[in-house]
C-alpha cells in the first residue's frame, strides 16, 4: 500500500511496493524459477515460510472461542485462509513495509495493561480498560472476507461482537455524525512509528451508519485464540466489505465527531485513498486494476485470479448504506 506522491511531507520510497504486490511477487518467483529451476524455487519457498510460521507462532495463544454469530452475512462457508498465512502477511506500517515486517518485529508491542479512551460527542466519555470491553458483550466468531486494495484477499475467523454494542453503551450525541479511530504509536516498542511514510497516530473513521452495521466488528480475536500482536492485538476493528487499511489496529482511542474525520491513507494521497475505501471492483487504483483479486495460500503463481466482488461481496447486507451515491466520486 506505499505510494509516492509529491510534495505532502511523507517519504514512500520503497520500489517493492510501487509495484503492485502481487505483479512484484509473481516477478520475483518467476526469476527464481528461471535461475534454478522450479523444484529449487519451491524448496527455497517452503523452507522461508516453514521458518517463518516459528517466528509467528512457536506456541498457540490464550484461547478466545465465540459462538457462531447469527447475524446474516458474518458467516461465509468458503475455505478458511491458514493461520499461518493469515498471521505472517500483514499491513502494518507500525512495525515495517514489507508484508513479513510485522511478524517478524511486533513482538516488541505491549499489550497488558490496555485500555480505549471513548471521548467526543458522547454522554458517557472515559477510559475502558480492555476487560471491561470484553465483557460488554457475547463473543462472537465471524467467518469475513477480507480484501486489500493491493489485490490480495484472505477468509479469516475473527472473534469479537458488533461495535454497534459499545457505541450504545457510551450513547452518542445527537450532533454525533462520524466515529474516529485512533491507533497506538508507541516509537518505544513500533519500530517504524516516527517514519515518513504515514502521519502518526495511525486514524481512520467511519460514518455512524457504518460503525453502527451489525456486519461492522470490534474484534479481539481470530482462530479461536486472541489476536497476535502482528494482527493488531488487542483489539482492532474489521469492516468486511471495505478495503483492509480501514480495519484499525491496536486501538486507543474511539472519538464521536460531527465533521468526517481525516484518516492516514487519505492525508497521505487523498486521490489513491478515499474516506469510503468501499471495495468496487469498477473503480481502478490509479496504479493498478481492482477488478480482480488473488486469494493468499490458495491461488499459485499461474492460477486464474478471482473476479472481486462489489462491496467484497457484502452488497446484500450493505449496499442500502450508500443508496443514492456516486460510488466513483466517493471511492
Amino acid at each position: 500500500m506505499l505510494i509516492r506522491t509529491p510534495d505532502n511531507g511523507f517519504d514512500h520510497g520503497h520500489a517493492s511496493e510501487i509495484t503492485p504486490r502481487g505483479v512484484y511477487a509473481e516477478r520475483r518467483q518467476l526469476m527464481r524459477w528461471m535461475a534454478g529451476g522450479a523444484a529449487g524455487a519451491a524448496l527455497a519457498g517452503w523452507a522461508q515460510r516453514d521458518a517463518l510460521a516459528q517466528v509467528v507462532r512457536p506456541n498457540k495463544l490464550a484461547a478466545l472461542p465465540g459462538a457462531r454469530s447469527a447475524v446474516a452475512g458474518a458467516v461465509t462457508m468458503e475455505k478458511l485462509t491458514s493461520y499461518e498465512d493469515a498471521s505472517s502477511y500483514n499491513n502494518f506500517y507500525e512495525f515495517g513495509t514489507d508484508k513479513a515486517d510485522p511478524a517478524r518485529n511486533a513482538h516488541t508491542l505491549k499489550t497488558d495493561p490496555w485500555s480505549v479512551e471513548i471521548e467526543g460527542l458522547v454522554k458517557k466519555p472515559g477510559k475502558y480498560a480492555l476487560e471491561d470491553l470484553l465483557k460488554l458483550s457475547a463473543q462472537e466468531e465471524r467467518i469475513y472476507r477480507m480484501r486489500c486494495v493491493e489485490g490480495w484477499s484472505m477468509v479469516i475467523p475473527w472473534v469479537g461482537y458488533s461495535l454497534s454494542a459499545l457505541i450504545q453503551k457510551v450513547e452518542p450525541q445527537p450532533g454525533a455524525k462520524y466515529v474516529e479511530f485512533l491507533t497506538l504509536a508507541d516509537p518505544k516498542t513500533m519500530p517504524f512509528v516516527g517514519s515518513r511514510v504515514l502521519s502518526w497516530p495511525y486514524a481512520e473513521g467511519l460514518r455512524m451508519d457504518e460503525a453502527m452495521h451489525p456486519l461492522t466488528l470490534l474484534s479481539f480475536g481470530m482462530y479461536g485464540e486472541v489476536l497476535p500482536k502482528q494482527n493488531g492485538a488487542p483489539v482492532r476493528l474489521v469492516v468486511p466489505w471495505k478495503y483492509g487499511f480501514k480495519n484499525a489496529k491496536s486501538i486507543v482511542k474511539i472519538r464521536f465527531v460531527d465533521k468526517e474525520p481525516a484518516t492516514a491513507w487519505n492525508k497521505a494521497a487523498a486521490n489513491e485513498y478515499g474516506f469510503y475505501s468501499n471495495v468496487n471492483p469498477n473503480v481502478d487504483h490509479p496504479r493498478w486494476s481492482q477488478a480482480t483479486e488473488r486469494r493468499i495460500g490458495e491461488d499459485g503463481l499461474f492460477a486464474k485470479k478471482r473476479k472481486t466482488l462489489l462491496f467484497n461481496g457484502y452488497e446484500a447486507q450493505v449496499g442500502q448504506l450508500y443508496a443514492g451515491m456516486d460510488l466513483k466520486k466517493n471511492y
